[in-house]
């Protein structure tokens, strides 16, 4: 069974499957409970990459006013002083605008392990949960009497909802960073949010129904942490976001 190759496989072979294995024999639960349970667990083995995220996107929107200060000082000089005060800026505060890339690229192996997992996963087979009758492939809960190019012929329920889930999940990160930072310099981000989640369904759409339910699971349960971040650890009155 191809559960990817180098890291990948591995995150699959000694994390993934034998906690999957483990729930599974030991709890009785339905699969899509067992899904939702290893959900939890992954988050709260990243939950530390969740946090060094968040507080970096928060200093990034502590200092939001005077990046846009140095912007309306310097809009007449050279983008490279520009550039160079920006930089300055974050020396100063001690931020790095590449601190909340970091954890999202260390995040990378398991996200894409999980992506070879599901449909390699014989057990999800023929399971059902809720409206899906098999986990292991599309949950169709609309035929379309035509076929779409690179979409197929049908909806997907749980693919259109981690699309949408995305897209509230990328725009509140996005918001977090109160469009500063690297954000400014590169309004294209701004596209991806729209141009994401379109993109997810297109390509989530014929793949496992148990695939797209975590995925779903995932962006929900972070926009969870993050509200409670937000709510009770960070104090974004505080000086720059410490």
């Amino acid at each position: 069974i191809d559960l990817g190759w180098a890291i990948f496989g591995w995150v699959n072979r000694w994390l993934v499957i034998p906690v999957f294995n483990f729930l599974d024999e030991y709890t009785g639960l339905s699969y899509g409970i067992i899904i939702l349970v290893l959900t939890i667990l992954i988050k709260l083995l990243l939950f530390p990459l969740t946090w060094k995220n968040y507080v970096s996107s928060a200093r990034m929107k502590a200092l939001k006013p005077e990046i846009d200060e140095i912007n309306e000082k310097m809009k007449d000089k050279d983008p490279m002083a520009k550039q160079q005060a920006t930089m300055s800026l974050y020396r100063q505060a001690g931020v790095n605008p590449m601190a909340g890339c970091i954890p999202m690229v260390l995040q990378l192996p398991i996200l894409y392990a999980m992506f070879r997992f599901f449909p390699a996963s014989i057990e999800l087979r023929q399971e059902s949960f809720l409206w899906a009758r098999d986990l292991s492939t599309y949950d169709s809960v609309l035929s379309l009497p035509f076929e779409i190019p690179f979409y197929g012929d049908h909806v997907s329920l749980f693919t259109l909802l981690m699309a949408i889930s995305t897209f509230f999940y990328s725009k509140y990160n996005m918001d977090m960073a109160g469009g500063g930072g690297a954000s400014a310099q590169m309004p294209q981000m701004k596209m991806m949010i729209y141009f994401m989640p379109f993109m997810l369904l297109f390509f989530f759409n014929s793949y496992s129904a148990g695939l797209s339910y975590y995925y779903l699971t995932a962006n929900v349960i972070s926009m969870l942490q993050q509200f409670v971040i937000k709510r009770y650890f960070i104090n974004h009155d505080k000086g720059r976001g410490r």
